[in-house]
Parts: C-alpha cells; sequence; structure tokens
C-alpha cells in the first residue's frame, strides 16, 4: 500500500444503518486524502495479508473508526479483535488512528484501549494521541470548542478528527543515532522480577543512552488537582507547585528524552501508586509541550495474571492521553512470581531479543 493512502477500517454489520453524525465527521475528515474502506474483519484480514509492509519500508496508513450506538457493543469489532488477537505479526509496519462514536457517555474509551492494545500486539504503531472520541452528548469538546473561539461541539468532534488524520498520514517516525531511554521503575533491585526482566533487555540494547530514575518509599507525592491557572503557571517553568524527585530528575530526563521505558509490576491490577502519580505529575510539564516525538515501551510482570489490564492502562494515559508515540509491541509482557523466576521462563531469552530489536528498530527503521 503507498504511504499516501489511508485504509479506512470500520466494522459494522451487514445491514447496520449508517451513523448520519459520523458519516458527517469522516465525509470531512477523508476529504483531502486517498483512501479505502473496509467493514468487516474477514476482508480487513485478507487485505493485510494482500498487503505486508517490507522490514524498514516506510509506514502503511489505517484508521480504525468503530460505532458503538448506545449499548458499546459491536459484533463485526469483536470478529476483528480475534482476528488481530491470533496473529501477532499482521499490523508489521502499519500506523493508526482510532475514532470511536457512541450515543452514550460510555465505552468510547475502554473499546479504544481494547483495540488499540490488540493492534498494537498484532505490529500497528499509533500516533501520540491516536484516539478521537465521539461520546453521546459531545461534552467531551467543551474545552476544545470553547479553544476555537466557540461552543460548537461538533466542530471540535470535525476539527480533532481531521487533526488525528493528518497527523497519522504526515508520521515518518523517530530516527536518531543515539536515543535516549528514560527509565521510570519503583521496584527493589533484590527482588523484583520486572526489574529483573528490564536489565534482561536493557543487557540487549546497544548504541543507546539510559537513565533510570527509582520512584520507591514515596518520592514522588501525587498531583493534588491544583486549579488549572495555577498548573499551567508552574507548567510554564517546566515546574511543578509539588518539587520533589519529578521537578529535580524526572522533568528534565523526560526533555531530553526520546523515549520512556516503564517498568511496572502488577498491583492489584493496577499500576503501581509511584508509577501512577508519576503519570499525573506529568500534567504540568504536557501543559507546556506535548510528547508527540517521545516512544513509549513498558515492562509489565504479573504475578498470575492481568498484564494486559495494565497495558491498557499504560496505553490510555500515556499515547491516547499524553501524546507519546505507540511503537509496535511496545510491550514486553510476562508472568512470574517467586523472585528471579521471570528469567527462567521457556523462551524468554528469546523473547527478550526481540523485544530489544523493536526498541532498536523503533529509531533506525522506515528510513
Amino acid at each position: 500500500m503507498e504511504d499516501n493512502h489511508l485504509l479506512v477500517v470500520m466494522p459494522r454489520e451487514t445491514g447496520d444503518k449508517e451513523n448520519p453524525r459520523l458519516a458527517a465527521v469522516l465525509k470531512r475528515a477523508l476529504a483531502q486524502v486517498e483512501s479505502h474502506l473496509i467493514y468487516n474483519a474477514e476482508e480487513a484480514e485478507t487485505y493485510f495479508l494482500s498487503h505486508p509492509v517490507a522490514l524498514g519500508a516506510a509506514f502503511a496508513r489505517v484508521l480504525f473508526v468503530v460505532d458503538l450506538g448506545s449499548d458499546g457493543i459491536n459484533f463485526e469489532l469483536g470478529r476483528l479483535l480475534r482476528v488481530l488477537r491470533r496473529q501477532p505479526h499482521l499490523l508489521e509496519g502499519w500506523l493508526g488512528g482510532v475514532i470511536v462514536d457512541a450515543q452514550s457517555e460510555l465505552y468510547t474509551k475502554s473499546v479504544a484501549q481494547e483495540l488499540v492494545l490488540a493492534a498494537n500486539m498484532s505490529g500497528c504503531a499509533f500516533v501520540g494521541r491516536s484516539i478521537v472520541e465521539g461520546t453521546g452528548s459531545l461534552r467531551n469538546f467543551t474545552v476544545a470548542a470553547h479553544k476555537l473561539g466557540n461552543d460548537d461541539l461538533m466542530a471540535a468532534y470535525v476539527e480533532a478528527a481531521c487533526h488525528l488524520v493528518t497527523a497519522v498520514m504526515a508520521f515518518e517516525g523517530h530516527r536518531y543515532s543515539m536515543p535516549k531511554l528514560t527509565v521510570l521503575h519503583a521496584s527493589n533491585h533484590k527482588t523484583s522480577n520486572t526489574f529483573a526482566l528490564w536489565h534482561a533487555v536493557s543487557a540487549e540494547l546497544e548504541g543507546f543512552a539510559v537513565e533510570e530514575i527509582g520512584l520507591r518509599n514515596g518520592a514522588v507525592q501525587d498531583c493534588a488537582g491544583c486549579p488549572y491557572k495555577a498548573c499551567l503557571h508552574f507548567g510554564e517553568k517546566e515546574s511543578c507547585f509539588y518539587g520533589g524527585v519529578m521537578v529535580d530528575n524526572v522533568y528534565p530526563s523526560i526533555k531530553t528524552a526520546n523515549a520512556i521505558v516503564m517498568v511496572c509490576p502488577n498491583y492489584n491490577d493496577a499500576i503501581s501508586a509511584n508509577l501512577t502519580a508519576f503519570i499525573n505529575r506529568l500534567t504540568a510539564l504536557y501543559r507546556k509541550r506535548a510528547f508527540y516525538d517521545k516512544a513509549l515501551f513498558a515492562v509489565i510482570v504479573s504475578g498470575y495474571s492481568g498484564c494486559d489490564i495494565l497495558a491498557k492502562q499504560l496505553v490510555a494515559a500515556l499515547n491516547m492521553n499524553k501524546s507519546f508515540y505507540l511503537p509496535g509491541h511496545f510491550a514486553i509482557m510476562e508472568m512470574a512470581n517467586d523472585p528471579g523466576t521471570v528469567l527462567q521462563l521457556p523462551g524468554i531469552e528469546q523473547r527478550v531479543q526481540e523485544f530489544a530489536e523493536t526498541i532498536t528498530r523503533t529509531f533506525r527503521s522506515n528510513e
């Protein structure tokens, strides 16, 4: 597929009525783009299989468009998810974004998380702020409409969709001779399976500058929800009201980094408190500059299950919200309990090497 074409995958069942609001958004968003629409999972699978992207070639571009109606259920999307989950390399070399429309205030973000993770695990990369959501009332566009100088929520919806399509079509990748990785963790060096897995990965990396920052033992005070103007004031100074390690170490490191690596053990099916506080406190810096030019990677280990839950949390918080670029296969996810056992898992050496190669290719491919 030529890199100036956009494949639009819009899962819907035969006989489904057209969503007029979504149709109007797409008409505007795709007006300047050569696009090809696909409506069912089987046709999408056939298309992807017949249009492989060569390693190191320019990205092929895809826009996923999902109509959730009032109940958040799209049966054809379920079939598409099954196709993606069964084929871990189907979307290698593809780059995408997502538009989700619903008649209720619910489900748009959670469904998008599910879709983005499935596509990403199949090799698809996603631009920063990869999702545009049209909730039932469109009140999620209130702030965006104000920034456009009016209260026209539909106009803000259209503007966001147009911006997303432009971003997908314009993105060319990140290439650096000596990429810098900022690694965030809150792990015990001696006992953490997650930290041990990261060190196994980092041992396979060559030509990277790596800075590890530990956030253990309450090192990061969580965001207390300062008024918007106060947060903006400190953000303009690349600072934060609460100071500490975030201002002294984390902000400066992220400013110069080409990617962040989140080292995340699964605590009760959630990102640990200190790493969550880091994400929340990142808002102050985000007030001044977005992170479209930085990639997101993750190392996730769960004692029992639930790695995908943390991966979706990271996708939502840092790709969809904070605008980090999401490379294909952005996370390595393993299950291990007793200290040290993660490096004894069958086939772990190969998976570690593959993840290290993913990080390397992110900055040295698509030339």
